[in-house]
């Protein structure tokens, strides 16, 4: 698209559809070195994020620790181990942990992660998958998913994230955020809804990249909105 805006180098993947075993085996190659190189860069980012002002990830770091990693304990994920995880995804994680939204009602921007150890946590938002990835650090994901934002269908089927192109900072409202970060399964879908809705199309780590740098901000809006609510509860309770 001539003029539009690019963060991060497009889509993880812009071919045909794959159908055959060789390209299955290059479609897992290339998967296994985005996410390699991902596990670096997370790292990186959360460190940055926590830096920034997230106090929110710096408090639990202080809890006690699982024994066979470093993740706070109350943030490991909690349902059993599933290898597809992505199957069901709303009946099997119904509430984000991070932050107790139902993902059934915000299942346009849910996203989940599938960790090496095939524990799953299902969010509501990447807001809150970026707070997953960088508390349970030492749990490498094996796949990340994300509700595809133009599909045409009321439930939005999950995504690959190493496939899917964002949308970031468009007039899109965002979900735990105020830049909103939504993905699509194609590029030329995503390019579509950018020429009304404004915004840049990136690949994942862009999106990621982005949800972490304004993480101490829509933490800070997230806890006004919170305190709003009480506030408004207590006085028409």
């Amino acid at each position: 698209m001539a003029g539009a805006a690019v963060v991060g180098g497009g889509a993880g993947y812009d071919g045909p559809p794959i159908t055959d075993n060789s390209n299955l085996e290059i479609q897992a190659a290339m998967t296994a070195s985005i996410q390699a190189d991902r596990r670096q860069v997370l790292r990186l980012l959360a460190t940055a994020g926590v830096a920034a002002g997230t106090a929110v990830l710096t408090a639990p770091a202080l809890a006690a620790k699982c024994e066979t990693d470093g993740t706070p304990l109350q943030f490991v994920p909690k349902t059993a181990p599933d290898p597809n995880p992505q199957l069901d995804d709303i009946a099997k994680y119904p509430k984000c942990p991070y932050c107790g939204m139902d993902r059934g009602k915000f299942q346009s921007s849910r996203h989940l992660v599938h960790y090496q150890d095939d524990l799953a946590d299902g969010t509501c938002s990447l807001h809150c998958a970026a707070l997953s990835l960088a508390l349970n650090m030492d749990r490498g994901p094996k796949a990340i998913y994300a509700a595809d934002f133009g599909a045409a269908s009321d439930l939005k089927p999950l995504v690959n994230v190493d496939m899917a192109t964002y949308l970031i900072g468009s007039t899109i409202p965002g979900v735990m955020t105020q830049k909103s970060k939504v993905a699509f399964s194609t590029q030329e879908a995503a390019a579509a809804v950018q020429k009304e809705k404004g915004g840049a199309l990136g690949n994942f780590d862009a999106a990621l990249q982005a949800a972490f740098q304004s993480m101490a901000s829509d933490t800070s809006m997230i806890r006004r909105k919170r305190a709003e609510m009480k506030q408004h509860a207590a006085h028409h309770g």
